[in-house]
C-alpha cells in the first residue's frame, strides 16, 4: 500500500497534540471553553473509528492518549475527559494490546478503569462504593441515569479488560459481582448503547461465568441475539466474541467456521462509525480460525 508521509503518522499525531495544547495553555479555566476541547476529542475519535487503515491508528494512538492525560491534568474533574481517557485506553487495549501483552493490556485497562471510576465520581464514590456489600452498591448504582450511561459503559468495558487480564489476581474475580451489578444497571437504562454493546458484554460475561453463579451458555446466547437485533447484525466484533465464546463453549465447530466465514466475507463500512471496529474484526476472525484445531482438535 502507498503511503503519501515521509515519517510516522504518530509523528503528526505529537505535532497535533502539541498543537491542541499549547492553545488550551492560555485558555481561562471556564466550562465553556472546556466542553469544547472535549467536544474535539470526541471528533478526533469520531474520525479514527471510520478508518479502514489500522495502521494509522496504531501508531497514531499512543500520542492521543498523551493529549487526553495532558487534558485531565489540567481539569482533573472533568467528566467528558475522563469518559474520553476510559474509553481511549480501554479500546487501545483491546484493539491492539490484549491479545498479545497480557501484563501491559493490564496496566492499560487498569489506567483506564481508575480513569471511569472518577468519571462516575459526581455521584458519589464509586470506587468505595464498590468495595461494599453487594446490596448496597446496587443501591448506590440507582443514583445514576440514563445521561450516565457512556460513563457507566466505558468503565464497565475497562473494568471487563481488567478482570480478564488479571484473572490470577484474587481482588479482580472478587469484581465480578459488583462488574454484573454495573453492567445490569446500564442494561436497564440503554440497552441499545453503542450498538447493543451492553449485550455484548453481558454475553461473554455470562458465557465464562459458572451457571451456579448465574452464568451459563443459554442464557449468554440471549444476550448476544438481543445485540444482533439491536445492531442490524453490522457490528462484527459481536460475531467474533459469539464464535469465541458461544460457539466454543458449546462446542460446535460448524457455528464457529460458519459465524467467523460470515464475518471475513461482510463489508466493514456499512456503519461508517464502525468501520475500524468491523476492519479489526476481520483480522481477529482470521486468527481465531487458524486456531480451530486447538479448539476443536482435528478432523479424522
Amino acid at each position: 500500500m502507498v503511503r503519501y508521509y515521509p515519517v510516522s503518522p504518530c509523528f503528526f499525531s505529537l505535532v497535533l497534540a502539541g498543537l491542541i495544547l499549547s492553545s488550551v495553555g492560555c485558555i481561562p479555566v471556564k466550562s465553556a471553553r472546556v466542553a469544547a476541547v472535549a467536544l474535539t476529542l470526541q471528533d478526533v475519535a469520531q474520525a479514527a473509528s471510520k478508518q479502514t487503515d489500522a495502521t494509522i491508528i496504531r501508531e497514531g494512538t499512543p500520542a492521543y492518549l498523551m493529549l487526553v492525560d495532558g487534558l485531565i491534568e489540567a481539569y482533573p474533574d472533568n467528566r467528558e475527559l475522563l469518559v474520553a481517557g476510559c474509553k481511549g485506553y480501554a479500546s487501545y487495549a483491546s484493539m491492539f494490546v490484549a491479545d498479545d501483552q497480557q501484563k501491559e493490556s493490564e496496566a492499560l485497562y487498569l489506567k483506564a478503569k481508575l480513569y471511569g471510576f472518577r468519571a462516575l465520581a459526581d455521584r458519589g464514590d464509586f470506587g468505595q462504593a464498590a468495595t461494599g456489600s453487594l446490596d448496597e452498591f446496587k443501591s448506590f448504582l440507582q443514583r445514576y441515569k440514563k445521561e450516565d450511561v457512556p460513563a457507566l459503559f466505558w468503565t464497565a468495558s475497562a473494568w471487563a479488560g481488567w478482570i480478564s487480564s488479571n484473572l490470577g489476581n484474587v481482588e479482580a474475580v472478587g469484581d465480578l459481582p459488583v462488574f454484573g451489578a454495573t453492567l445490569d444497571r446500564v442494561l436497564e437504562l440503554d440497552d441499545t448503547y453503542n450498538y447493543g454493546g451492553p449485550h455484548l458484554l453481558m454475553g461473554v460475561y455470562l458465557a465464562v461465568r459458572a451457571p451456579v453463579l448465574g452464568g451459563g451458555l443459554a442464557e449468554a446466547k440471549k444476550q448476544f441475539d438481543r445485540a444482533f437485533s439491536i445492531s442490524g447484525n453490522k457490528v462484527l466484533a459481536g460475531k467474533v466474541l459469539f464464535a469465541q465464546y458461544y460457539a466454543v463453549g458449546i462446542k460446535d465447530r460448524q457455528l464457529f467456521e460458519g459465524t467467523l466465514r460470515e464475518v471475513m466475507a461482510a463489508p466493514v463500512d456499512e456503519v461508517p462509525e464502525m468501520t475500524l471496529a468491523n476492519t479489526l474484526a476481520k483480522e481477529k476472525a482470521k486468527k481465531l480460525m487458524g486456531k480451530t484445531e486447538e479448539y476443536f482438535g482435528s478432523q479424522s
